[in-house]
């Protein structure tokens, strides 16, 4: 799955900042994909890029109209269809990550037809994957994983590439969830994935490369959250990772969604994804450990991870406060 770029933010009739955070993740990883915003009158919501027409996004060189709402329930609200259709008509393509899929949708999928565009359901696979094979292929790999959910593997992957790449590295990162494949413009949403399938996809989305080549891989779920192990499992041994980085949320009391579930302890956790990584890769190490610490004060967080780095002698560092060169830099180690 690639969409065509530039893109054209679709914020809709999104009610506050926080639904429309797929098309923010856009502009804030690459801002240089977005030629503008198209919002209804209702929305409540800014991504701080030109309000455009649809006319005078097509004028400005969009390819890709993109759904960057993340609303209730994932619905494609009635109120937007004539936009999409007008999007259709004027020559874009349409991308959402949404659970109502637009292929699902008459008036889209006979627009689409008519005017030889494309509709792209990112969240579900357009194509057949292999079972997976685990042999080694040159290039290296890192992946990022999690004592749970949601707690800053995508962020922390997206700071990785684009830190290494203003070192001078080879680096792509590789999306395995619909907001990064909409941000990236590829890649495959894994937990969508017939579970046989799943280290086949990671395989053929980070092929063989060349030997300076690094693939930033995209972690999902956690091996501890009884939901998504399994995605998580595949994942890693697809992977085959050189690296990997912990990612770790340090205010949680429980997995999230079970509260009767408490999130491992950071050593144990480790422990897990080495033995689950060296099935494919024996010589895998971790190279440096990733906190979001939003929900701590300064001192707090600073103590927390001065602690956590004391404890195992690896990098600790909360990407949004101080970024992840430290991390980076121990790659030159692998």
């Amino acid at each position: 799955m690639e969409l065509k770029k530039p893109y054209l933010l679709f914020l809709g009739d999104a009610a506050d900042p926080l639904a429309a955070k797929v098309a923010q993740g856009i502009k804030t990883w690459h801002p240089e994909y977005c030629v503008g915003q198209y919002r209804l009158p209702t929305c409540n919501a800014d991504c701080e890029v030109d309000d455009l027409s649809i006319e005078q996004a097509v004028k400005a060189g969009a390819k890709t109209l993109v759904i960057g709402v993340a609303n209730r329930g994932g619905v494609i609200s009635q109120e937007w269809i004539s936009v999409l259709v007008e999007a259709l008509d004027a020559g874009l393509d349409i991308a959402s990550g949404l659970h109502n899929k637009l292929t699902d949708i008459p008036e889209l999928v006979a627009s689409a037809e008519q005017n030889g565009r494309a509709l792209f359901d990112v969240r579900y696979p357009t194509q057949s994957y292999p079972v997976a094979n685990g042999k080694n292929r040159k290039g290296k790999r890192l992946l990022t994983v999690g004592t749970d959910c949601s707690c800053g593997k995508m962020y922390t992957s997206l700071a990785i590439e684009k830190e290494m790449k203003a070192q001078g590295m080879n680096a792509d990162f590789r999306a395995t969830g619909q907001t990064g494949i909409l941000i990236t413009g590829d890649g495959v949403s894994v937990d969508c994935v017939v579970a046989d399938f799943i280290a086949g996809a990671i395989e053929t989305i980070s092929p063989e490369n060349s030997s300076d080549h690094w693939d930033v891989i995209e972690g999902q779920g956690s091996l501890f959250h009884p939901s998504f192990a399994g995605v998580t499992t595949g994942l890693i041994h697809g992977a085959q990772p050189d690296a990997l980085v912990l990612c770790h949320e340090p205010t949680r009391t429980h997995m999230r969604g079970l509260i009767d579930y408490s999130v491992p302890d950071i050593k144990t956790c480790m422990e897990a994804n080495l033995a689950a990584a060296k099935l494919t890769n024996p010589n895998v190490k971790f190279v440096g450990i990733s906190v979001n610490t939003s929900q701590l004060g300064e001192k707090a967080a600073l103590e927390f991870m001065d602690k956590v780095e004391s404890e195992f002698g690896l990098p600790v560092v909360d990407p949004f406060r101080q970024g992840v060169s430290r991390i980076v830099s121990k790659l030159s180690e692998v």
